[in-house]
């Protein structure tokens, strides 16, 4: 079959006849030598989850009646600072504001906005509070049913190049990207991305993911608005947006890290297979993508290499947890590094997992059960073996969303 149209996969799709996989699905066909051929697949959808400190909202919501106050300077919502504008809405009792999902709260660090956006999307009460321009504090609650627009605004997403960390130092190095202060004698490794499942990672170099193109971000439709800050050629990323309102909280939240709450995010791309070179790029596997290894402090100085297949395959993507096995300490150590707080007073929330696997390597007792692997490394010529103690990435919400995708566009409601 010669190249393909767009038009041409949406009016197989719209006749049911189009071959649609996850990006999951086709990797394990491709790992057990059975991957369909060019003409046997039109789209495959690729999905990636992780930390993502671009992230933003900006929202707008009512917090007292018409004449109250004559317009915002300071807003915290549960006391995470919101920055009040660009809109003044001068007497109206109303305000807009742009929330950063890496902001704290003033009352504590490991608070942040993509903890609050979750509470929000759950349903729960926010807490606000006012600082107006002549003095006065205006104290409310709000719920998700009180924002009258919510967009999210993601400035650089969906990387398809990370560097894993270690710490080959004497010291511990608090750093936004290990869950808590990395230990010094590469006691550990903390890394990202989801590898042969992540977009761009399929996508080389963005023969169809481009500007205008419609996507999933955390459940809710959206679209690329371009490259991201930071994208270049060799390690690029995405701009995106879509509606906070109609997300699923699932898919996004917060993430403590060793500086304090961060934000995950999910995504989902369609590749539609329009040429033979789309086809070829989407080939790739986890054991040919590289991945750096550096000092946590240097972050760009590469200690050694190795690949995504040593940090995902044959590794568990959700712990088991031994209720039994729990000796509820006075000081849980599970609940004091669990980056996402999926367990608290002895009850694991699944729900709100990550799969960081942080409490298999933490719990004292060994009453959570997690096989996150190890890495063969060659750092200032010694050789040496380095548990993987911590994913921020998730490969499991990233394969929800991609199979979301999928279904959603076998069912025609999502249009290439």
């Amino acid at each position: 079959m010669t190249n393909r149209t767009i038009s041409q996969i949406n009016e197989k799709i719209e006749n049911g006849e189009a071959n649609i996989y996850t990006a999951e699905e086709f990797k394990k066909l491709i790992k057990n030598d059975e991957a369909p051929s060019y003409d046997d697949v039109d789209v495959v959808t690729c999905g990636t989850c992780g930390v993502m400190s671009g992230t933003a909202a900006i929202l707008n919501f009512i917090i007292s009646e018409p004449g109250e106050f004559i317009r915002a300077n300071e807003v915290y919502l549960n006391g995470v600072p919101a920055y009040a504008g660009p809109c003044p809405n001068e007497w109206l009792g109303s305000v807009d504001v742009i929330l950063h999902g890496t902001a704290h709260s003033i009352h504590d660090e490991n608070y942040g906005g993509g903890f609050l956006l979750k509470d929000l999307l759950e349903g729960k009460s926010i807490d606000v509070r006012v600082e107006s321009a002549e003095g006065k504090t205006i104290e409310n609650t709000i719920t998700i049913d009180d924002i009258t627009r919510g967009q999210i605004i993601g400035a650089r997403m969906a990387f398809k190049n990370y560097t894993a960390f270690t710490n080959p130092n004497k010291d511990s190095v608090k750093s936004i990207f290990a869950a808590t202060p990395l230990e010094g004698n590469c006691s550990g490794l903390t890394f990202s991305g989801c590898g042969d499942l992540n977009p761009l990672q399929n996508d080389i170099p963005h023969n169809v993911i481009m500007e205008g193109c419609k996507v999933l971000i955390n459940g809710a439709q959206g679209y690329i608005l371009g490259d991201g800050t930071r994208s270049s050629p060799e390690k690029p990323n995405l701009m995106l947006s879509a509606d906070l309102c109609k997300m699923d909280p699932y898919y996004l939240g917060g993430f403590k890290t060793g500086q304090g709450g961060e934000i995950y995010d999910t995504v989902a791309i369609p590749i539609p297979v329009l040429n033979k070179e789309i086809y070829q790029n989407l080939l790739i596997t986890d054991d040919k993508i590289d991945l750096p290894v550096a000092d946590i402090k240097g972050r760009h100085l590469p200690l050694d290499n190795t690949n995504y297949a040593a940090m995902w395959d044959g590794n568990d993507l959700r712990p088991q947890y031994d209720s039994d096995k729990c000796c509820d300490c006075d000081r849980c150590s599970v609940e004091n590094v669990c980056p996402t707080n999926a367990f608290k007073n002895r009850k694991f929330n699944i729900a709100h997992c990550f799969g960081c696997g942080m409490c298999a390597n933490f719990c004292n007792n060994g009453a959570f059960n997690m096989k996150t692997g190890d890495v063969d490394l060659e750092i200032n010529g010694s050789k040496v073996n380095i548990p993987i103690i911590c994913r921020q990435s998730d490969r499991l919400r990233g394969n929800k969303l991609s199979l979301k995708l999928k279904k959603m566009i076998e069912n025609k409601e999502f249009k290439l």
